[in-house]
């Protein structure tokens, strides 16, 4: 039985990484997800890369739920406020948020002190990973919360805890990826009388499109990355964290976790779902007991 049949999601930034992941896995539990990004067969974002929106929309339905594109820049509030007119005319309803948006990988300087950065690279990041999920919450919050029992996502790196504790290896980053977990919990406060609830998770270390590229691998023989990097063994799909956030959207008692910073390993524990391989890779945990700790690389245990 499809446990989201019925329900309406929008996953804003879902042309790839996790924003797929998220959408497909949303769709394998019957729900309808509007997928949006940039990039689509007619045109590219700057990231000038070869996934797009219309991809991400025919997995969804391959999954089983019902994948509808939309070509929006986030940054742009006119086509914001667009794709939400769009949602209400022809569903009346919006069950799921998913704010995803980041476009950045490309612009993150690693290891590099704020005065020897791109000053413009680094505020491009933050409007990119800030400033669109305001405005999409802006315009979608009146829409889910008139539906009631909504669910809000802020998508992130790393948990609260572990952020407030680690440099995140760029001021930049570093920032961008606090705030989201920030937003959440002050989207907690707001929504709360409303009934519907508001979280920020992380994935661990994601298999994303860009990341195997980086180490020159495909899913399929990804294990020949620890050849380069023997922690990458802890790494998950972007499915894993889209099991995730289905099982979130699909628990009735959601508003337990309302303000809090949630990592797909530790949902997994909690809900009992697996990543494609079987596996439930806990890797906020390996990072810091094992990888953080300067261990040898040894996944026992932790997936």
């Amino acid at each position: 039985m499809k446990s989201l049949h019925g329900k309406v999601a929008l996953v804003a930034g879902a042309t790839r990484g996790a924003g797929r992941g998220i959408a497909i896995e949303l769709g394998a539990s019957g729900a309808t997800v509007y997928v949006t990004g940039r990039t689509t067969r007619a045109k590219r974002s700057e990231y000038n890369r070869p996934e797009t929106i219309e991809e991400t929309a025919e997995l969804v339905n391959r999954a089983g739920g019902k994948g509808i594109a939309v070509q929006v820049d986030h940054l742009e509030p006119d086509q914001v406020r667009d794709l939400v007119a769009r949602i209400e005319q022809e569903q009346g309803r919006l069950d799921i948020l998913v704010n995803d948006i980041w476009g950045s990988e490309y612009l993150v300087q690693w290891n590099v002190p704020v005065w020897e950065q791109s000053l413009e690279g680094g505020l491009r990041m933050l409007r990119l990973a800030v400033d669109t999920h305001i405005i999409t919450s802006h315009f979608a919050l009146p829409l889910l919360i008139r539906t009631g029992n909504g669910l809000v996502v802020e998508m992130t790196d790393g948990t609260e805890e572990y952020n407030r504790q680690n440099y995140r290896l760029s001021l930049f980053y570093d920032l961008a990826k606090t705030s989201a977990i920030r937003m959440a919990r002050s989207l907690a406060h707001e929504l709360a009388p409303h009934q519907c609830t508001a979280v920020a998770v992380t994935p661990g270390w994601m298999r994303s499109e860009i990341m195997l590229e980086h180490f020159g691998v495909k899913e399929e023989n990804w294990r020949d990355a620890a050849s380069k990097e023997p922690h990458f063994m802890i790494s998950e799909t972007p499915r894993f964290v889209g099991r995730a956030i289905a099982a979130l959207a699909a628990d009735p008692k959601v508003s337990r976790w309302n303000g809090q910073s949630l990592s797909s390993g530790q949902l997994a524990q909690v809900y009992g779902f697996h990543d494609l391989d079987g596996s439930r890779p806990d890797c906020w945990r390996y990072i810091v007991e094992v990888q953080d700790a300067g261990k040898p690389a040894d996944v026992t245990g932790y997936r």
